[in-house]
């Protein structure tokens, strides 16, 4: 599995180097694969200007990369955003957030002129779902936020002992069906005292690289 993200990862530098110019900022991502990939994009620093970073973690590794990290209120434009997902469908729509980052993750992507999804071949389905959707909500709201979820036929449970970077609560959430990814992300954000939830529809990647051992 290791070798998968690695080789996604090397191939999603592959694919930016050719676009990236001294003044670019790159947007990260988080998870266990965009880790192999900033250790990959910190070989090419010197190319790039910086970075936007979706995650307190991934600022941490970018840093101990000598890699300069930018609030996104900083910057004009960001070239391309690289990231990984928990699940990807046959038409690029995802599942994201099994490490508690995709408001932030999804608050970059929208924001930048490209995004690149990397994953490894386990992350690829034709029906989204299996993986639970987390949905970041309001503390004072979670209970109210898990009994409408519950009427779209929704299973939430709370995770345990985290917080976002944002201090908010994450509920996972099962057994939902989900033929329509934009319509489902669109109804779960307007229930009030929910933040935005790990469906990536209404902002899919361009482009999806497939690691493989």
């Amino acid at each position: 599995m290791s070798k998968s993200k690695l080789n996604a990862s090397i191939e999603a530098i592959e694919y930016i180097k050719p676009k990236i110019r001294i003044d670019s900022i790159i947007g990260v991502g988080t998870g266990s694969t965009v880790n192999f990939f900033i250790n990959e994009l910190a070989k090419i620093r010197h190319l790039f200007k910086g970075a936007v970073s979706s995650s307190d973690a991934s600022t941490k590794l970018l840093e101990s990369h000598d890699i300069e990290v930018y609030e996104l209120n900083d910057v004009n434009e960001i070239l391309i955003y690289v990231d990984g997902a928990d699940e990807v469908d046959t038409s690029h729509n995802l599942i994201k957030g099994g490490g508690g980052a995709h408001t932030r993750e999804k608050i970059v992507a929208s924001a930048s002129n490209e995004f690149v999804c990397i994953v490894d071949e386990s992350k690829l389905v034709n029906l989204l779902g299996n993986f639970p959707l987390p949905v970041e909500v309001i503390i004072k709201s979670r209970s109210y936020v898990a009994r409408e979820i519950v009427k779209i036929g929704g299973s939430p449970e709370l995770r345990k002992n985290f917080v976002t970077d944002q201090g908010n609560q994450i509920l996972d959430v099962k057994d939902l069906t989900i033929e329509n990814p934009l319509d489902l992300e669109k109804r779960i954000n307007l229930i009030p005292g929910v933040l935005d939830n790990g469906l990536f529809a209404n902002c899919k990647p361009q482009k999806v690289i497939v690691g493989k051992d």
